[in-house]
């Protein structure tokens, strides 16, 4: 079977986008999924995503990691979708969708960054060297120096299947501060199982978490190694969060018809 992809990227965190409205890819396998996001033998992507229809909806989102796998919630993968419905004629002032984690508000402005609003949280876990959070996926965030000499790849691995986060494991950051109100993430992702140039939730639950107005609004600029976010929010205390937006580009990339056993 040929199938038609598009491929777009959210700062360096890429994905295979399948046009689902039509329910032509309903029976895709995760073999297949997992071999079209393969870099080597396949499209090459972190993920892929489907655009499909929702009563009430503008449309729905249904993201799979590379491992082939249904995931939790992509913030980059929102924004890259937001981006492709609007090139795929659903042409709206501001977007309403529904994913895994429930409903999203998005909207794309005259420069092509896309803002995405994130879920409210209302739990924090701190820690004494690290915080746990969730901001529509489950991330472990660590504050530290020099995180460009960090070995991400295994010092996350370690963290996501140790015992503590079994059995689903946890999305792991490290964070940097670089600035007021700026600050450095690398991020492991469970799923793909490697360092991903950039992780949306990751940015997210890394902003809160430096939050440079006690309480009230914040905006606080990300640095990633692929490129540059925002996110802005309310903060009522250390445990709640509200009115959050991922703020960035979402780029096409190619697109292109593949053929798929």
């Amino acid at each position: 079977m040929k199938f038609e992809f598009f491929k777009y990227h959210g700062t360096g965190n890429d994905f295979i986008i399948l046009d689902n409205r039509e329910h032509l890819y309903d029976n895709l396998t995760t073999t297949q999924v997992k071999n079209l996001c393969d870099r080597h033998f396949g499209i090459g992507a972190d993920g892929l995503m489907m655009l499909g229809k929702k009563n009430g909806y503008d449309f729905e989102m249904i993201y799979y990691n590379s491992d082939g796998n249904e995931s939790s919630m992509c913030g980059n993968g929102g924004r890259c979708l937001v981006k492709f419905a609007s090139h795929r004629g659903i042409f709206k002032s501001s977007y309403r969708f529904i994913a895994i984690d429930g409903e999203h508000n998005a909207e794309i402005d005259s420069n092509g960054i896309v803002s995405l609003q994130m879920k409210n949280v209302d739990k924090v876990a701190y820690h004494n060297s690290y915080t746990v959070i969730d901001t529509g996926s489950p991330h472990f965030v660590k504050f530290a120096s020099e995180v460009e000499n960090i070995d991400v790849v295994a010092t996350g691995q370690e963290i996501r299947y140790g015992r503590e986060f079994e059995p689903n494991g946890i999305n792991v950051n490290f964070v940097e501060s670089i600035g007021e109100d700026s600050i450095f993430v690398r991020t492991y992702e469970r799923g793909v199982e490697d360092e991903t140039l950039s992780c949306g939730t990751g940015v997210t639950a890394s902003a809160l978490l430096s939050a440079h107005n006690e309480n009230g609004f914040n905006t606080v600029l990300v640095k990633t190694p692929g490129g540059h976010l925002s996110v802005e929010f309310n903060k009522l205390n250390d445990q709640q969060f509200e009115d959050i937006w991922l703020c960035g580009p979402a780029e096409f990339v190619f697109s292109g018809t593949i053929e798929v056993n």
